[in-house]
């Protein structure tokens, strides 16, 4: 099984919430923090991630980078 984490522009984020909206694992939530710009940014709230890309695919800024790496199975 393939694992995979984001790494989000935190600072560039607007909150639109579209990569949100994209993840099929719901592994993406709102920050209850605010960035420079005065926005609540996108942040990875568990290890759900799958790497799917959906999320960097629907980002209307390109702010979001998609990692995978393939689960360890000895770790299952």
């Amino acid at each position: 099984m393939v694992k995979g984490t984001v790494v989000i522009s935190t600072e560039n984020c607007k909150g639109c919430e579209l990569c949100i909206i994209a993840c099929p694992q719901n592994s993406l939530q709102l920050s209850t923090k605010i960035n420079p710009k005065g926005y609540r940014f996108a942040e990875l709230k568990d290890e759900t991630c799958t790497g799917c890309t959906n999320c960097a695919l629907v980002c209307p800024d390109a702010i979001i980078t998609v990692y995978r790496r393939k689960k360890d199975p000895k770790a299952a």
